[in-house]
């Protein structure tokens, strides 16, 4: 679903966020970003979503080279790609409805068939009771789950969240996840970056560390975990 290959991305002054970063996720993964601030998460996820472009290297998202996607066509890639932001983005002068059809609005797409799957997004997260309401009413974690219901309203392939939980308490936090969680588990990949390691933990999910704009580490503990696991089931099969 995304390769980078070899980016850098400078910015004015000289400083470098991204220093020939590569990296993969398949379809369907669920990917954490970790690293401290400065790392080069943002900017990593500001190049998938066409925000910036890279310096050098390659951006490639579901097949669509970044590179060759000009200005005209950005909205178009945009629509492809759910994207949740930590300080929420709403319009607090419109209702949670109206702040979650706005993707369908820019679209084009039919009142009835918008407000179907209005809430039905609202649904997955729970608050469509709440669909009247205006956003300064609500939590800030009922504020993050509109913009989670914002970003799959459309029904992307590919959901990218910047730092969803950093307002968060804990058990708000686990609850954002495990509404990720669900999203991944009907084929939709995810990449998120946090700087919550304990809640990553929790998860199980691959997880790429950042530090100064290159990848530090990249862990895979559930594929270990997997492949043990398989070994265990079949060492009964081992000859003696």
């Amino acid at each position: 679903m995304i390769r980078i290959e070899s980016v850098t991305k400078r910015y004015p002054g000289g400083h470098d966020a991204l220093k020939g970063l590569s990296l993969h996720v398949e379809k369907g993964e669920m990917v954490f970003v970790t690293g401290h601030s400065g790392a080069g998460k943002s900017t990593l996820l500001r190049l998938i979503a066409l925000i910036d472009r890279p310096t050098n290297g390659q951006v490639i998202v579901d097949g669509q080279n970044t590179r060759k996607i000009t200005r005209r066509r950005i909205p178009a890639y945009r629509r492809q790609i759910g994207m949740v932001f930590q300080d929420h983005k709403l319009l607090y002068d419109r209702p949670v409805f109206d702040n979650v059809a706005l993707p369908l609005i820019i679209a084009g797409v039919a009142h009835r068939e918008a407000a179907r799957k209005v809430r039905a997004a609202l649904d997955q997260v729970s608050l469509l009771s709440k669909e009247k309401q205006f956003p300064e009413t609500l939590s800030s974690g009922e504020q993050q789950r509109i913009g989670i219901a914002r970003a799959i309203v459309s029904r992307p392939k590919l959901l990218i969240a910047d730092e969803p939980t950093g307002n968060l308490d804990p058990d708000l936090s686990l609850e954002v996840m495990r509404i990720f969680r669900r999203f991944n588990e009907v084929g939709v990949t995810l990449l998120i970056a946090s700087h919550d390691i304990a809640l990553i933990d929790q998860l199980g999910c691959r997880r790429i560390a950042l530090a100064n704009g290159s990848i530090q580490v990249e862990e895979e503990e559930d594929v270990v975990a997997e492949y043990v696991e398989r070994l265990e089931a079949e060492k009964d099969r081992w000859p003696q």
